[in-house]
């Protein structure tokens, strides 16, 4: 840092004389917004630097002990979850649109309209999103399911992002190969991340009992047929309502 003429700071308004405020970090001078500006904002998002593969590879291998050390030791060696969830959600939607395969995992159609089928639908429609709101439902039964180990209810959602994120990625990359070539994939792909999830979240709980495999996909399975009761549920009572 080199000395300037003394100025106030734009963002906090505290008088300086260099290159950055020194109450609250901010540049005197902002570079002007170009190409390398837009790429670096990209990289800051996706977490480039701290490695998006990186995070998948961990994840693919070691997904319970890595979400462990994310969760109580070091929280700067994967990409933060919320981010991981989202970008991972949207690769999925923007496969799942580009190539028009919508009702992959959830083909709802019905006769009369009605507030169900619009909740439907847009499940239908956004599935990569809905899966997010599916994890919190996910989580309960979890949190019912293992309640003897010492983690709450955010931590199990930590946990969920990741393990959805990955589940995201796996549905992103049997959608993208049915896109391709045609073949109807996408109940394979979603066998195959359901057993991922259940998978993962065994392994973070405790991977040496059998027991764990078996609450683990009880506790997904049962988070989704809950997810789709309640849509169903609040869609029946709104039109009851209506009517």
């Amino acid at each position: 840092m080199t000395d300037r003429p003394t100025t106030n700071c734009k963002n906090c308004k505290t008088e300086v004389n260099l290159n950055y405020c020194h109450n609250c970090g901010q540049p005197v001078l902002l570079k002007r917004i170009n190409g390398h500006y837009i790429i670096h904002e990209v990289e800051h998002v996706l977490h480039f630097e701290k490695g998006i593969l990186y995070t998948i590879r961990e994840l693919l291998i070691r997904p319970g002990e890595n979400v462990k050390q994310f969760i109580s030791e070091n929280r700067s060696r994967l990409v933060k979850p919320i981010i991981f969830i989202i970008i991972t959600s949207l690769a999925y939607s923007l496969i799942n649109h580009y190539f028009h395969l919508e009702d992959g995992y959830v083909n709802y159609s019905e006769q009369q309209p009605s507030t169900t089928g619009i909740f439907f639908k847009w499940v239908q429609a956004y599935y990569g999103y809905s899966n997010i709101i599916m994890g919190i439902f996910i989580a309960f039964y979890i949190k019912l399911f293992f309640r003897k180990y010492n983690y709450n209810f955010f931590e199990i959602l930590i946990l969920l992002c990741f393990t959805m994120g990955m589940g995201m990625l796996i549905y992103a990359l049997f959608a993208l190969f049915q896109g391709i070539t045609h073949l109807d994939l996408m109940a394979v792909g979603g066998f195959v991340g359901v057993t991922y999830c259940s998978y993962a979240i065994a392994q973070f709980f405790d991977k040496k009992k059998p027991g764990s495999y078996v609450k683990a996909l009880a506790s997904y399975l049962l988070g989704m047929i809950t997810f789709w009761l309640t849509l169903f549920l609040l869609g029946t009572i709104i039109d009851f309502i209506i009517k």
